[in-house]
């Protein structure tokens, strides 16, 4: 049995192209998956991937952006 890849904060920020602090603090508050060894902050393969896909986000459909607004419409109607 082989031993897990674990990555050091400045690894595993370069692998998910986020800054170093952000993982960081995410890490400390235990808002995203990862390992300690004692007092060193590793991340696994799987809290890696845990992480991508926590960020995932659906597509959102806004009819909205289908349709003009009427923010530049006047509000007058054409009786006045």
């Amino acid at each position: 049995m082989s031993a897990p890849q674990l990555y050091t904060p400045v690894e595993a920020a370069e692998l998910l192209k986020v800054p170093e602090s952000w993982l960081r603090k995410k890490a400390a508050a235990r808002a995203i998956p990862c390992t300690f060894l004692g007092k060193h902050l590793r991340f696994s393969d799987d809290d890696l991937e845990a992480i991508i896909r926590s960020g995932s986000r659906p597509p959102v459909r806004s009819s909205s952006r289908l349709r003009p607004s009427s923010a530049g419409r006047s509000s007058r109607t054409e009786t006045e």
